[in-house]
């Protein structure tokens, strides 16, 4: 065996113990064991740069190594996550999104003059309340009053625009308009 692989060897079996106790207490025993061959392999990698009295450094390289692991984990969950939304996103139905917009358009189509300005300054030309008041000219306070209210009419007129229709009923009254 060479000078290098004795040294090695010499400092893992001494202090292998107090390693793998560390890496169980931060980052539990299912993990342990990776982390201290992963903490090893840098000190043979690195055997140049172990200092005489190795277990601080030894330590210190377990912990950089535990931490990467649960960045890793972190970066893992991220992809996941993000991956399961692209999914979800991918199963959703193209026409319920065309159905919301075309909605929301007859909703706000349906709106009087002065809501549309409130909604579409705030929300479409983005707008703070005070800005958009300067420009209908108004107060703050007066424009947030008709930008409320201008909500709640959109919102009652989506949900009506958005209930189901009875189609049968809606052919019915087609039908008695046409025969007139």
């Amino acid at each position: 065996m060479t000078e290098d692989g004795e040294r090695f060897t010499a400092v893992y079996e001494r202090h292998h113990r107090q390693v793998y106790a560390y890496a169980v207490s931060r980052a539990g025993r299912a993990h342990a064991d990776d982390v201290v061959a992963d903490t090893f392999l840098v000190a043979w990698r690195r055997l140049d740069a172990v200092p005489a009295a190795p277990l601080p450094w030894l330590l210190g390289v377990a912990r950089n190594v535990v931490r990467e692991r649960v960045r890793d984990d972190v970066r893992q969950l991220d992809v996941t996550a993000e991956l399961r939304a692209w999914a979800a996103e991918a199963e959703r139905d193209v026409a319920d999104g065309v159905a919301d917009r075309a909605a929301m358009l007859a909703a706000l189509a349906g709106l009087g003059e002065d809501d549309r300005e409130a909604l579409t300054l705030t929300a479409w030309q983005g707008l703070s309340a005070a800005d958009a008041a300067r420009v209908v000219g108004c107060s703050t306070a007066t424009f947030f009053v008709r930008l409320h209210r201008a909500r709640r009419r959109l919102e009652q007129a989506v949900s009506v625009a958005a209930a189901p229709v009875d189609r049968p009923r809606a052919i019915r009254l087609t039908q008695q308009e046409y025969s007139r």
